[in-house]
């Protein structure tokens, strides 16, 4: 593999890690803050994907942000209605509604699976002019993700610093003590997967739009790969303050992503990639337990020697 190859993958890897990164940040706030295992992530991001391929291709490619946050902010609303509201378990609320967003999907790009933005005005093909002529013209759908990324961190930081996130961190820390303290843990719960669900929407859109089409399965399997992202940022940055640990999440959606080039490199069927995500979940979750297993390991080992001798 030649220089300009490996740049070039390099780069597809950042852009690709970037924008699925606003779905681990999704998962950093409903997973980790909120204590909400969300398994509507998939249809929510392929929600966020048609809705803003629709807005787009109707001639209005800035507008299709907003509508797709709107309509990711709905589906999280819904997903939290049925865990607050109707007693249903939070796993299966989000199956529930994984389940039903295919239908919805499908009526949103006109009773089609896919939908072509070959032809279409985006938000990059709408600002590549404002970055002609500079250093990143080059590298300007790269740059443009990278903001919205950065936006979106900021947010986070922000957000979760107010009386509001605060709330929400301690629903998910111990909702008992919240509901002690007049603080209503069933808006809260609804509050953050709204948002959450909105950043979800935020990456299918951008992604959709980056790769010019929109099919029915784009955003299969984007939790399994949210959830392997946040635990690697997470090995990799460790705790700290909110900030560290949202742009762990980033870093950790860049390296899944570069692992995954890496495999698609070696030739590997296509098929074959769902069990590479799998196998980079199952190290990740693993990982740090089989860590701290290895020095029992060894005394174990080192005891049955002993015995034998």
């Amino acid at each position: 593999m030649d220089m300009s190859s490996i740049i070039s993958l390099l780069q597809t890897s950042l852009e690709l890690g970037l924008v699925s990164s606003l779905t681990v940040l999704a998962l950093f706030l409903s997973y980790t803050m909120l204590n909400v295992c969300d398994l509507s992530t998939d249809g929510c991001f392929t929600l966020g994907a048609a809705v803003g391929a629709v807005v787009a291709l109707s001639g209005h490619p800035f507008l299709s942000i907003p509508a797709a946050m709107a309509a990711g902010m709905l589906s999280g609303l819904i997903t939290g209605v049925l865990q607050t509201k109707m007693g249903i378990d939070s796993l299966l609320s989000g199956i529930i509604v994984n389940t039903a967003l295919y239908s919805i999907n499908i009526a949103v790009m006109g009773n089609s699976s896919l939908l072509n933005l070959n032809k279409t005005e985006t938000i990059f093909t709408m600002l590549k002019s404002a970055f002609a002529g500079t250093a990143f013209a080059a590298s300007y759908k790269t740059v443009i993700v990278l903001i919205a990324v950065a936006v979106v961190v900021v947010f986070l930081t922000l957000f979760l610093g107010t009386r509001l996130g605060l709330a929400i961190r301690a629903t998910g820390n111990n909702p008992d003590m919240v509901r002690s303290s007049s603080i209503n843990p069933v808006f809260t719960t609804l509050v953050g997967l709204c948002v959450a669900n909105a950043f979800t929407a935020l990456s299918g859109c951008m992604l959709g739009q980056l790769q010019k089409s929109v099919n029915i399965d784009i955003g299969t399997g984007m939790v399994t790969m949210a959830l392997a992202s946040l635990l690697i940022g997470r090995a990799f940055m460790g705790k700290g303050p909110v900030s560290v640990r949202a742009v762990g999440a980033v870093v950790g959606a860049i390296i899944f992503r570069i692992v995954y080039a890496i495999a698609l490199r070696f030739n590997m069927p296509a098929f074959m990639l769902k069990l590479v995500s799998s196998i980079i979940v199952i190290i990740a979750i693993s990982g740090p337990y089989i860590k701290t297993q290895i020095p029992v390991i060894k005394r174990r080992m080192s005891a049955g020697k002993g015995r034998v001798e």
